[in-house]
């Protein structure tokens, strides 16, 4: 790198849009780079950030770079609103899949126990629990490479039963066609979640079962479906800087973005290959959720795994630095999260609220949900007993 400090002019017009200028200043100055940024200015949403042009923005001046993702975030959002969401592991283990991460993958010996799909009720009541509790959202995980055809009728009327409490829905099943897609948008799944996990160059370091372009189909098959997309990837994992900045590309890249993009700390859990791999600097973490926020600017980014080992002024950084999803509870799939009254004393502590959703579109989308419900509970052949499957 060049020994002079890069200076990054923000565009008053467009403050999306960075210059680069060599300053005429010594090369032992250790003046911070200049920012002429407009607080009431609404970045445009572009698609086409080159990574040159994203690395820039992870090495700006730390407080540079969170004074201009709280600019974007509060042109877009309520800056002391925080969506929340509860994730249920509706389908635990012996996942097919060998991401070196995964305490449920089949491939490692994590003392995980597997699990058979819940039945439908005891789903409806963890949903009604989370929304209680103040969730918004209520999302429903199961450990498949794909989901099979009668696994596929269950989680339908799961999500058409959890959509009538007034929650909106989220689920992540591994991969699915274009078909599977269809068919979870009809039932009223609102999200579907599918993490890229990492930039193209350093995904077979994390996994050889999946491809990167199946990842990508899934995510085009989601979004023609007229879903929603969840899509984010996990941080610590041993990746160079490089990797970070184009993992944010790739999601940069969907059109449009995703409407929620999860950035998770990698959870290192004993027995998988990535137990041992040396701790990501929370700092740097920071960054990569406030160059999310610049990027995408209209998303929700949410603070995912490893909250848990996050102390309380790093998780404050990350609301400062543009985050404004979590999840609420005590468990994350597998891996901890941070209890409930433990949320709620923080909140209070930076003065957060929960986001609230529209409630005219949530008697609409309740109303269509029953209907669907109904009409599945008449048809005998949508259910089994999962207990045995």
């Amino acid at each position: 790198m060049n020994d002079r400090p890069l200076t990054l002019f923000v565009n008053r017009d467009n403050p999306a849009k960075l210059t680069k200028s060599e300053p005429s200043m010594p090369a032992n100055s250790h003046a911070s780079a200049a920012l002429d940024l407009n607080l009431d200015a609404r970045p445009e949403v572009r698609h086409d950030w080159r990574l040159e042009e994203i690395e820039a923005l992870f090495e700006l001046p730390f407080n540079d770079l969170l004074f201009r993702a709280q600019q974007v975030h509060r042109a877009h959002f309520d800056p002391n609103a925080v969506q929340v969401s509860t994730l249920l592991s509706i389908k635990t283990g012996a996942c097919p899949e060998d991401c070196k991460y995964c305490p449920q993958s089949g491939h490692y010996n994590t003392g995980l126990g597997k699990e058979k799909l819940l039945e439908i009720d005891k789903v409806v009541e963890q949903a009604r629990a989370a929304k209680e509790a103040g969730a918004s959202r209520f999302c429903m995980g199961a450990a498949w490479r794909s989901p099979r055809e009668r696994d596929l009728r269950v989680v339908m009327e799961m999500v058409g039963r959890v959509k009538a409490l007034g929650l909106e829905t989220c689920m992540t099943l591994g991969m699915v066609d274009s078909d599977q897609a269809s068919r979870l948008a009809e039932a009223g799944l609102d999200y579907y979640n599918h993490n890229l996990d990492t930039s193209p160059e350093y995904y077979g370091e994390v996994i050889t079962t999946r491809s990167y372009a199946d990842r990508l189909d899934t995510l085009a098959n989601v979004r023609e479906a007229g879903m929603k997309v969840c899509s984010g990837g996990i941080l610590g994992m041993g990746e160079a800087p490089r990797d970070r900045a184009a993992l944010l590309q790739q999601l940069v890249r969907l059109e449009p973005h995703p409407e929620s993009v999860p950035i998770n700390m990698l959870v290192k859990v004993p027995g998988t290959p990535m137990e041992n791999v040396e701790d990501l600097d929370p700092l740097e973490f920071i960054r990569a959720i406030a160059v999310a926020r610049i990027l995408m600017p209209q998303s929700h980014v949410r603070l995912s795994a490893g909250r848990e080992q996050m102390d309380e002024s790093t998780q404050a950084m990350a609301f400062l630095a543009g985050a404004n999803s979590i999840f609420y509870g005590d468990t994350l799939l597998t891996t901890g999260n941070p209890q409930i009254e433990r949320d709620r004393a923080l909140f209070d502590k930076l003065g957060l609220h929960p986001e609230q959703r529209d409630t005219h579109a949530d008697e609409a989308d309740t109303e269509t949900a029953l209907t669907h419900a109904i009409q599945r509970q008449r048809d005998d052949a949508l259910f089994y007993d999962a207990a045995q499957a």
